[in-house]
């Protein structure tokens, strides 16, 4: 075993405190840069709204000095709630969805507050003033923290804004966790070093995809090895062979370094709000609740579907006619092409497409297996498809030929986000993990159409589509739908 009894050197000692103050700094900068952006948001949307209900600000109003006051109220509550409900915490802030998720719940919140005491004090607000206050405020909060996030990830991206991680755990545990934070660098989450039980000096790295990783110790040199290598946060993966005694010592030796300390439940791919931690008999236990499939959850995304869809296909109707008229023109053969899919529960349906192909292409499929670029076997794309024709090859570029679908959405075979359309072949090689992507309707777009489109292998659709089946949520369909505009207008992933 290696020496974990060493000193560590003065120097090195003051390089670690540098970089966890550093961190500690930026932290903190963009915690306040936030805060002023958010008052900013706040009071120019309040004065917005008394401006346009009431006109311009005059002394001798009397009716205005008193709105001049709510707003006043209004503004102070609004910060207030951004506060009470952690919508700034290091916790959350630049990643992830939770962010947004937070923003939403307080504005929403106060204002149901201020519904309730307007109510109770019979204090006569006005409508309009409030119907302009609410949309604008929470569309600028969450426009400036997405602007903010981006800034975000541009650091990160240039290895900035990093959080060094230590990785305590079995070694496929670790490993996989560590391939988890490579895979999303917009984390920011840097594996600095691994301690694995059994370490032995000979295996003195770990192989990350390529990369090494060097192991600094087993699961009692910790410590040492935060110093060794300038960790600020400890992630622990695989616990058991630390158990309670262990774990509760590292909490300890943590709190004097000031270094952070996170725990994987060993759960994949479930979001934080279906993870609810309870205390039973002393033990901190984490509930896993169930998915959101039924009731109340699907009315609300079915309605949401309908109303989308509907302004969507009124708003892109010239698109539609003129692509019609396009393919048409172009080729031989109907302009929609109707493909079978397999739904909710494995109902077939007839996903709707405008024609990108040669008529009957779906007929020479057997003769270009042997040209197929997707990996894994399950999945058929060619990045080079004979069988697109030249109108084709631009719908597919911009995903126009997919925009038909909104009428599969409308007959409540698809909806706007969830996972990828499967075929019949495709489902019929699905085994018992797979086949829970069918407990949900398919999407015209979801997290494989943002995270790479037909650029995904097999094994990560499936992972993406799973995670997005076990953690729906209306504010994650919003951010996707977001991100899909980006996905859409940089053409990535699409052929």
């Amino acid at each position: 075993m290696r020496q974990t009894s060493h000193t560590v050197s003065p120097g090195k000692q003051a390089w670690r405190e540098r970089r966890l103050t550093s961190r500690r700094v930026w932290e903190h900068q963009y915690i306040d840069r936030l805060r002023v952006t958010d008052i900013m948001v706040v009071i120019a949307a309040v004065a917005l709204a008394q401006l346009i209900r009431f006109g311009e600000l005059r002394t001798e109003n009397t009716a205005m000095l008193s709105y001049t006051g709510v707003s006043v109220a209004v503004a102070g509550l609004w910060i207030a709630f951004l506060a009470i409900f952690r919508t700034r915490s290091t916790r959350v802030i630049g990643n992830g969805a939770e962010e947004y998720r937070r923003i939403v719940s307080a504005t929403f919140r106060l204002f149901g507050v201020i519904a309730i005491l307007s109510l109770l004090f019979k204090i006569d607000i006005a409508r309009l003033y409030l119907a302009i206050a609410l949309p604008v405020g929470l569309l600028g909060l969450l426009v400036s923290r997405w602007v903010w996030r981006k800034g975000v990830a541009a650091k990160r991206s240039k290895g900035k804004y990093q959080t060094a991680v230590l990785i305590v755990g079995s070694r496929t545990a670790a490993v996989s966790m560590a391939k988890q934070f490579e895979r999303s660098p917009a984390s920011g989450y840097s594996v600095v070093g691994m301690c694995l039980p059994g370490f032995e000096p000979k295996r003195d790295a770990a192989i990350v995809d390529g990369y090494e990783i060097p192991v600094l110790g087993d699961e009692h040199s910790v410590v040492e090895a935060i110093e060794a290598s300038g960790a600020d946060t400890v992630a622990v993966t695989a616990t058991e062979h630390l158990g309670t005694k262990g774990i509760r010592k590292m909490v300890w030796d943590l709190e004097k370094k000031n270094v952070d300390l996170v725990v994987a439940p060993g759960v994949v791919d479930v979001a934080g709000p279906r993870l609810v931690m309870r205390p039973v008999a002393g033990f901190p236990l984490i509930h896993v609740e169930k998915p959101q499939y039924n009731g109340a959850t699907r009315f609300s995304k079915t309605a949401f579907d309908f109303i989308f869809a509907t302004v969507v296909l009124v708003l892109i109707s010239p698109i539609l006619l003129a692509t019609a008229i396009a393919v048409k023109a172009t080729s031989r053969g109907p302009v929609f092409y109707k493909s079978e899919r397999m739904g909710i529960d494995g109902k077939p349906f007839p996903m709707i497409k405008f024609r990108s192909m040669i008529q009957h292409a779906d007929k020479q499929v057997n003769t270009l297996l042997a040209q197929n670029d997707s990996s894994g076997g399950v999945l058929f794309k060619m990045r080079e498809d004979p069988r697109v024709t030249k109108v084709g090859r631009f719908m597919r570029k911009f995903s126009i030929d997919e925009l038909p679908q909104f009428l599969n959405v409308l007959r409540r075979e698809m909806s706007v986000v969830g996972p990828r359309p499967p075929l019949r072949r495709e489902v019929e090689t699905y085994d018992g993990e797979v086949r829970r992507r069918l407990l949900v309707k398919p999407g015209i777009t979801g997290l494989w159409q943002v995270s790479g489109r037909s650029d995904l292998s097999w094994e990560e659709t499936v992972r993406l589509d799973l995670s997005y089946v076990e953690n729906w949520s209306m504010v994650g369909d919003l951010l996707i739908i977001a991100k899909t505009v980006k996905a859409v207008v940089g053409s990535s992933g699409a052929y």
